[in-house]
């Protein structure tokens, strides 16, 4: 049965799975409040953007103009970011033990050493200046990707693919909580001779800093292992780079012989810069999996609720 109510109608399939998971956040902020510092303002937070995102497809359908079209599109990608930043706060005090070791031990077994140690036989500057950058290229793929589509007008293919990165995205927030993690330039290498040890040509300290930050270890920390997001597990790199791979393959998109070779060496960047374990890109592999192979059935679903025809790759 379609839903005939007003306001929900106008949700898209990605507004939907913002909706859900802000729900998801803010239950959880409720039920672990004692643990979580200032949750009562996150979950205003939270409610805020519902709000927003409501009242963006609401409307995106009243006036349909490419201004609010735009809007409601690109509304997502700080909502993204918003959305990582408040699992900071979140993850540590809820899941108070890291999970390094066993990352570690698995690697151990599976290739008899630490993969980060045996790329290093093969390190240079160059190598290291050039996936530095490619790997600073991550949040730019998925929008490289949507203006590629909006480009010729494939606005269905637009929903479509913004719900996969979107949901993904939130699937590996997920699993942060599951198993904490901060990475081998903390476990396995110092931290604080990077740069020494592992040198660019002129933006790798740049970028690896900016990086940092984003990560809430601004230069001067004095103890980031402490404090830096538990976001290692599954490699969101990865999954999301994988899932724009595959989106653009499935949809046809001339864009797949950009995203193939340096979605390729994105992936390569994350264990050759010592950001993440070798299992971290499997967890990350089968994640995408479980995302691609969801993500159309509950996207048809939905528009299916709303009243609009199932989405075929063949069609797009």
């Amino acid at each position: 049965m379609a839903f005939n109510n007003r306001f929900v109608k106008h949700l898209k399939a990605f507004d939907v799975v913002v909706v859900v998971f802000y729900l998801i956040l803010t239950l959880l902020q409720i039920i672990f409040y004692n643990r979580i510092v200032n949750w009562w303002l996150w979950v205003i937070v939270n409610f805020g953007v519902i709000l927003l995102t409501f009242t963006l497809a609401y409307i995106e359908t009243k006036y349909e103009n490419k201004f609010w079209r735009g809007m409601h599109y690109w509304y997502i990608a700080p909502i993204v970011l918003l959305t990582f930043k408040e699992i900071y706060f979140m993850v540590k005090p809820i899941r108070v033990h890291d999970y390094d070791y066993l990352f570690i031990e698995i690697d151990r077994w599976l290739f008899g050493t630490d993969p980060t140690h045996l790329l290093y036989q093969i390190a240079n500057p160059v190598l290291t200046e050039i996936l530095q950058i490619i790997y600073g290229l991550f949040y730019l793929l998925p929008i490289l990707l949507g203006l590629f589509l909006l480009r010729k007008n494939r606005f269905v293919a637009m929903d479509f693919a913004l719900f996969t990165i979107v949901y993904g995205f939130f699937l590996s927030y997920l699993g942060y909580f599951l198993l904490p993690a901060i990475g081998p330039r903390f476990t396995l290498h110092n931290f604080f001779t990077i740069n020494e040890k592992l040198p660019g040509l002129f933006f790798t300290n740049f970028l690896r800093s900016w990086v940092n930050t984003g990560e809430s270890i601004p230069p001067g920390t004095l103890n980031p292992a402490a404090i830096v997001q538990r976001d290692v597990f599954p490699s969101g790199h990865t999954m999301i780079t994988l899932i724009v791979i595959y989106l653009s393959v499935k949809l046809k998109s001339r864009s797949r012989y950009f995203f193939i070779p340096v979605g390729s060496l994105l992936i390569f960047s994350t264990v050759y810069l010592w950001y993440h374990y070798v299992i971290d890109l499997i967890g990350g592999l089968i994640f995408m999996i479980f995302t691609v192979w969801s993500a159309k059935y509950i996207f048809n679903w939905w528009r299916r609720q709303i009243g609009k025809p199932e989405f075929k790759y063949e069609d797009c």
